[in-house]
Parts: C-alpha cells; sequence; structure tokens
C-alpha cells in the first residue's frame, strides 16, 4: 500500500521516529497541526517535499527521521461518512455523527469499504454510519469469466446505450441476479430487449385504451364494475403488495420477472385479450366499456409506478400521458381500490383460467389441423364437475367472452371433456364472432344483432366479462 512508481502516495502520517528507540517525537501532537496547516495550503505535496529540518530544527534533526509511511487507503474511505456526508449535508446526520439509509457496493468490501466505515464510525461515534448495506457480485460473460479488456469479453455500456438505449441497461442489472456474478453479453442483452418490448407494448396498450377515459367524469364506481375487472384489480392489488416487499429488501429481480409474467400471461393472454370485444364494440360511454377503462385506469396508474423504478425513463415518458403531476418520481405507490371480496374472486377466476387454457389446447389442434382461424370460429361442448358447472354457469351468457368463443354449451358430468368444432354461423363483420342473428338487421346485413344494439340500439348488457 506504501510504494507506488518509488514514490509515497497517499496520505501521509506527519510522524518523526527516534533513530534509536523508534519513540514518537515529544512534540508529536504540534506537528500534527503543523502539518494539517501545510496541506491546507499546499496540498499533500507540500508535505512530502518539507525536510525534517524544516520542521524539527537541526537539533532534533540528527536524532529523529521522517515517517514514509501513509494511512491506510481504506482510512480515507472509510471515514467518507465524516468527510463527505457530514461535511455535505450539515444537519442531516444523526447527532451522534451521519448515518445513511445504505452503502453500495462489491462483495469484497465485507474487509474493505463496509469494515473500515465501521471500525472509524464506532471509534468516533460508537455506532455505523449505515442503516443497511448491500453488495453485489461482479460482471461476468455469458461462460462466467470476468469481463476485462485484455480478454475482449466485456460489453461498453456506452456502446450499448447508443445501439439499444439505456433502459436496456437498466432492465438488464434489474432482472439480474446481483447477489452473485451478473452475465452480460449480447445474446443475454437480446433477450432483455424481449423482455422491454412486452412491458412497453403493454403499456402502450393501456395507455391508448384510456386515451378517452377521464376519471372525473367516466369512473365505474367499484360495486358496479363487472366481475372480471374487479377480479383484474384483485390480481394488480395482490401482484403490487408482492412488487413492493420485494422493493423494500432490494430484490429488483423478482420484480422484473414478476412483472414480465403478468404483462404476458394475467393481462396479454387473458385479460386484455377478453376485454378487447367489450372495449371495441360496446358503445363508447357504456357501463361495460367505462367498466373496463375504470380498471385499466387503476392497472396503469399502478404499473407506471411500479416500473419508474427500473425503467425511469418509459415511465416517464408515459407518465406525460397519464399523470397530472409533473413527474413520476413526484408520486409514491398508488393504492388499488378494494371491495373486500377479492380473497374470492382471486380463487374463483383462478380456477376458470384453468378451465380456460383447457380448452384453448383443444382449439389450438383445430387451428394446428386447419379447421378453423381463431377461436371464436370454434363452437365448444365442455363438460366438467358439478362444482365448475355451477362455477362457470355462474357467468352466464358472458362465458363465451371469457374463452373467446362464438358458442359454448356447459354440460355437467363426473368428468372434464372438451369437444370443440368450427362453427356453421356466419362471420360478423364488426366483432367477428360467428352468430346465427348476422344480418337479423335488414338495414345492416354484414353485422350481427348484439352489434346493431351496440351502434344504435339500447346496447349489450354484460355483468360478469
Amino acid at each position: 500500500w506504501c510504494i507506488s512508481r518509488q514514490r509515497s502516495w497517499g496520505v501521509p502520517l506527519p510522524f518523526f521516529l527516534h533513530k534509536d528507540s523508534g519513540e514518537l517525537h515529544p512534540r508529536t501532537m504540534e506537528i500534527l497541526d503543523i502539518a494539517a496547516d501545510m496541506v491546507q495550503l499546499g496540498g499533500v505535496e507540500a508535505w512530502s517535499k518539507a525536510s525534517t529540518e524544516s520542521i524539527l530544527g537541526a537539533a532534533d534533526a540528527e536524532h529523529y527521521t521522517k515517517s514514509s509511511d501513509i494511512l491506510e487507503v481504506w482510512f480515507d474511505s472509510g471515514t467518507t461518512h465524516t468527510t463527505v456526508l457530514k461535511g455535505s449535508h450539515p444537519g442531516s446526520g444523526h447527532q451522534e455523527g451521519p448515518e445513511t439509509d445504505l452503502y453500495l457496493e462489491g462483495h469484497d468490501q465485507h474487509r474493505g469499504w463496509f469494515h473500515s466505515s465501521l471500525l472509524t464510525a464506532c471509534a468516533m461515534y460508537g455506532r455505523a454510519p449505515y442503516k443497511s448495506i448491500l453488495t453485489h457480485g461482479f460482471t461476468v460473460d455469458s461462460k462466467g469469466h470476468k469481463m476485462s479488456k485484455s480478454q475482449g469479453n466485456g460489453v461498453d455500456p456506452q456502446e450499448t446505450s447508443k445501439k439499444l438505449g439505456a433502459e436496456i441497461i437498466r432492465l438488464w442489472v434489474a432482472a439480474s441476479d446481483y447477489s452473485g456474478d451478473i452475465a452480460g453479453d449480447d445474446k443475454i442483452l437480446a433477450r432483455v430487449v424481449d423482455t422491454y418490448r412486452r412491458i412497453r407494448n403493454t403499456l402502450k396498450f393501456l395507455l391508448a385504451n384510456i386515451s378517452d377515459f377521464d376519471p372525473a367524469t367516466d369512473a365505474v364506481a367499484l360495486e358496479q364494475m363487472l366481475e372480471i375487472d374487479r377480479y383484474a384489480l384483485a390480481r394488480a392489488s395482490q401482484l403490487q403488495a408482492e412488487v413492493l416487499a420485494h422493493y423494500e429488501v432490494y430484490e429488483f429481480h423478482p420484480v422484473v420477472a414478476k412483472l414480465q409474467i403478468y404483462c404476458s400471461e394475467d393481462l396479454g393472454s387473458f385479460y386484455l385479450d377478453i376485454l378487447k370485444d367489450r372495449l371495441y364494440t360496446t358503445a363508447p360511454k357504456s357501463l361495460a366499456r367505462r367498466s373496463a377503462q375504470t380498471a385499466l385506469w387503476h392497472i396503469t396508474q399502478a404499473f407506471v409506478r411500479q416500473i419508474a423504478p427500473f425503467l425511469s425513463f418509459t415511465a416517464e415518458e408515459a407518465w406525460k400521458l397519464l399523470g397530472p403531476s409533473e413527474s413520476i418520481f413526484l408520486e409514491t405507490y398508488r393504492q388499488i381500490p378494494q371491495a373486500g371480496n377479492e380473497d374470492a374472486l382471486l380463487v374463483k377466476w383462478s380456477r376458470i383460467r384453468e378451465l380456460r387454457d383447457l380448452v384453448n389446447k383443444d382449439i389450438e389442434t383445430l387451428r394446428a389441423d386447419g379447421k378453423v382461424g381463431s377461436s371464436l370460429q370454434a363452437k365448444i361442448a365442455l363438460t366438467v364437475t358439478p362444482d365448475d358447472y355451477a362455477l362457470l354457469s355462474s357467468l352466464g351468457d358472458d362465458l363465451k367472452f371469457v374463452f373467446i368463443t362464438s358458442a359454448i354449451e356447459l354440460i355437467a358430468g363426473d368428468a372434464i371433456r372438451i369437444s370443440a368444432q368450427p362453427s356453421e354461423a356466419a362471420k360478423c363483420d364488426r366483432c367477428w364472432h360467428y352468430r346465427d342473428d348476422v344480418g337479423i338487421d335488414p338495414a345492416h346485413p354484414t353485422i350481427c344483432g348484439r352489434c346493431v344494439s351496440n351502434l344504435v340500439g339500447a346496447g349489450e348488457v354484460r355483468k360478469f366479462a
């Protein structure tokens, strides 16, 4: 630690040692003040250039040697709680010394900066200088080799930022388990890009479908909302509780993973998939559509806040379209409305989703055989056990919307059996459902009865989906 390029470096120890006994000079405390004044005026070099005679006088200089030792480098970093935190934030520290929320560094600092900071703070104030510490691993390539310029296996953040954007780097870091070494290369970053697109596209869909929604005048009371919308809020609330619990202990990669799955499975392949019919075919200001938009507005408000810590630019960009305040970073996490029966809704709709997945497999078989082009072209005969029959029949005519089929026949039985067949009915040009009442209104020969009602009539009544 003491020698570098044949010269002393670092913070010097202004000591003079007796040539015979090795004892410190009796004026050491006075010399410390002299050294401090010299360094304040001329920097550390002023002390380094000072001769023994200039400090002690000729008589004493003959018997003493100027120490070339330096203060251990960890002392410099270990006292930043006082030299930096206390110095730059007057009044922010604890009365017995400054205390910061978090010290963040690599795992090698347990015997380095964390340790020296703890020792010096305890010596000075009798307490630790931090409330908590957080350690992370090192960056390695996909094979686990430490990144280095000599090996040419490093990833240049500047180049990556120019090519992919800074958000991808942020998302890569957030999605990595930093408790161990963090792997990164072009292939890994390409997967991160896919994750980002999924999140961004979900956010675009949410924003687009609440663009004509004003919560002050258009919001639907929770008790009047359709059941699947209330379920979506219950699921969003459940997810947010999990996300915030992870954030509390600085666990970022589970947050990214859960939000990605939420976008893909809870929203993309289920709720939003079902919602499209109601958003696009019912009357713009109908209860059915406003209920959906109310749920989407609450979900979007929560979702933007949840991604803000690791997709800061994306969240801020979305907030310009969504929020009344200047920045998303002036906000706190949003409380999602709850009616009190969320647990029951989560259990009920979890089972409905399981049954829907089974039906979708049979529809996919039809699609693979070229018999149908979409699930709406299929008609389903679904036999289920009595409990499931009661569950599904409670949705009434809305069941077909949940399964995204034009027709579904529900049968009570002793086991689950699924029969999927192509529909013989005509396709509605507007909603794309295959229905027997297409052309029922001569004025609208290519659309079905419910679309006619939604366009020029009282509008269809939806209770559950």
